[in-house]
C-alpha cells in the first residue's frame, strides 16, 4: 500500500514556507559569520598574548611567514638566538617556552626579546604569557603547535605559510633568499612530509593507546602507558587513512585556518583521535591533509629540513656537527636540525650563510642594508620596520632553495610522492 502524504491547507503551506526561509538565512547567516567570530574573539584577550588586532600595514615584500619556535628548559638563550637569525619585518614570530622551565628562565627569555629594540617597532615578535605544559611524544605538543596556529590567525597580520622550528633548528637561509624562493609558489601548497607505509610504527606508536597527564593534571608531564600493552592495542581506523611523517611542516594559510576551523569536522574528529597516539605531531597534519578532498593534492612530500638519523631510526635525529656542513648545503633545505647548544657550527652558518659576524647581529636582507653593505646591527635604524617593505636581496641560498623546489615540485616527483 502506498502511503500519500496528506495535503496542507493554503495558510499552513505559506507558514511553513516563510518559517523554513527564515531558518535557512539564519543558518547561512551564521556559516558566514563563524569564522570573523572565531577570529576576532569576544571580550578580553588571554593572558597568552597582547593581540594587536588590526591589519598590519601593507608591504612590498612577496611572501611572508609565521613562526612558532617552541623551547623547553634551558633553551631560553638559544630561542633567542634562532628568532634573531630568522628575523625579518615582514615576518610573525611566537615564542614559547615550556610551562616546566623556571620562572627565572621565563624572565630571562622575556628580557632578551624585549631588549630588541627593533621588535618593538615593528611590532611582529610575540611571547606566549601563559604558556602550556607539554609532554614531547605527547598530544600537547600537537595543541601547543595548533595553538599558535589560532594565534597567529588571529593577530590578523599577513602571512602565507606556518613555520613550526624548535630552539635546536637552524636557517640554512636568509629570510630574504626564502622570500624569493617562494615568491613563485602557489599559495595554498604546504610542505608536510608524509608516507601511508606506517612500518614499524604500527606496533609502537599507532596501535597502543595513552594518555598524557598534561591534559588533565597541573604541573605534572608525562605519558601513562598500560601494564598490558598486548591487550590495550586498537585496531588501525577504516574511516579515515591513517599517514605519518616528519613533525617539522611548513602551511599554508589556507590549510592553517582549515586544521583551526575544522568547517567539514574533519580536522576536529582527527584531533579527538591522535589524542591518544604516541607522537601525535608525526601523524596529525599528515592524516588530515592526505583525506581532505581539498587539500591532498595541495600537500608537497617535504619538510624542508636538513635531518640526520641512525640506521635504522631511533626516536631522535642525530646530532649535526661542522662535518655535516656541506651536506646541508648541498641539500637546499632551508632549515636543519638538531644542533647542540653553542655547537661551532652555528658560528659557521652565521658567518658564511646569514652573514652575520656575531649572534647579536640580524641574518643579512634587504631591509637592513644599503648598497651592499651590511647595516643589520643589533638595532638598525635605516629601515623602520612595518610600515614599506625594503627591496628583497637574496643570494646562493635562495638558488639552492629553489633547485629543491624545482625537484620537489617537478612532474616527475610531485604527483608520484603524493598521499599514497
Amino acid at each position: 500500500m502506498v502511503m500519500r502524504p496528506r495535503a496542507m491547507g493554503l495558510g499552513g503551506s505559506r507558514r511553513e514556507l516563510l518559517v523554513s526561509a527564515a531558518f535557512t538565512a539564519l543558518l547561512v547567516a551564521s556559516i558566514l559569520l563563524l569564522p570573523s567570530l572565531l577570529l576576532r574573539g569576544a571580550g578580553r584577550p588571554g593572558p597568552e598574548a597582547e593581540l594587536e588586532l588590526e591589519p598590519a600595514p601593507a608591504t612590498r615584500y612577496p611572501v611572508s611567514f609565521a613562526y612558532l619556535i617552541s623551547a623547553s628548559s634551558g633553551d631560553a638563550a638559544r630561542a633567542a638566538r634562532l628568532l634573531a637569525a630568522l628575523y625579518h619585518p615582514a615576518n610573525s614570530y611566537l615564542v614559547h617556552l615550556d610551562r616546566e622551565a623556571p620562572a627565572e628562565e621565563h624572565r630571562r627569555l622575556a628580557e632578551l626579546v624585549s631588549a630588541r629594540g627593533v621588535y618593538a617597532r615593528a611590532g611582529n615578535v610575540w611571547v606566549v604569557g601563559a604558556p602550556n605544559l607539554v609532554t614531547y611524544r605527547g598530544p600537547t605538543m600537537l595543541t601547543t603547535t595548533l595553538h599558535a596556529v589560532a594565534v597567529l590567525l588571529r593577530l590578523r597580520r599577513r602571512w602565507d605559510w606556518f613555520v613550526n622550528l624548535s630552539a635546536s633548528d637552524y636557517p640554512l637561509v636568509t629570510q630574504d633568499d626564502l622570500m624569493e624562493a617562494f615568491a613563485g609558489l602557489p599559495r595554498d601548497l604546504s610542505f608536510i612530509h608524509h608516507t601511508s607505509h606506517l612500518g614499524w610504527k604500527i606496533k609502537k606508536r599507532a596501535r597502543p593507546v595513552i594518555l598524557d597527564t598534561a591534559l588533565y593534571e597541573d604541573g605534572r608531564a608525562e605519558l601513562i602507558r598500560p601494564v598490558n600493552i598486548s591487550t590495550n592495542l586498537r585496531r588501525l581506523p577504516t574511516a579515515f587513512k591513517l599517514f605519518t611523517g616528519s613533525a617539522w611542516t611548513m602551511l599554508s594559510r589556507p590549510f592553517a585556518e582549515y586544521v583551526t576551523m575544522g568547517w567539514d569536522n574533519l580536522p576536529r574528529t582527527l584531533l579527538l583521535y591522535h589524542a591518544n597516539i604516541v607522537s601525535s605531531p608525526e601523524f596529525y597534519f599528515q592524516t588530515v591533509a592526505c583525506n581532505s578532498r581539498r587539500f591532498r593534492n595541495a600537500t608537497v612530500n617535504h619538510d624542508m629540513h636538513f635531518i640526520r638519523w641512525d640506521n635504522p631510526p631511533k626516536q631522535h635525529p642525530l646530532y649535526l656537527t661542522a662535518r655535516d656542513y656541506r651536506r646541508m648545503l648541498l641539500s637546499g633545505a632551508p632549515f636543519a636540525r638538531k644542533f647542540r647548544d653553542g655547537d661551532a657550527v652555528l658560528d659557521r652558518i652565521d658567518r658564511d650563510v646569514l652573514r652575520r659576524r656575531d649572534p647579536g647581529q640580524f641574518s643579512y636582507g634587504g631591509w637592513c642594508s644599503e648598497d651592499g653593505a651590511a647595516l643589520c646591527a643589533s638595532d638598525p635604524q635605516k629601515e623602520e620596520p612595518g610600515r614599506k617593505g625594503a627591496a628583497v636581496k637574496a643570494g646562493s641560498g635562495s638558488r639552492r632553495l629553489k633547485a629543491l623546489l624545482r625537484k620537489t615540485l617537478s612532474a616527475r616527483n610531485f604527483r608520484k610522492q603524493q598521499c599514497r
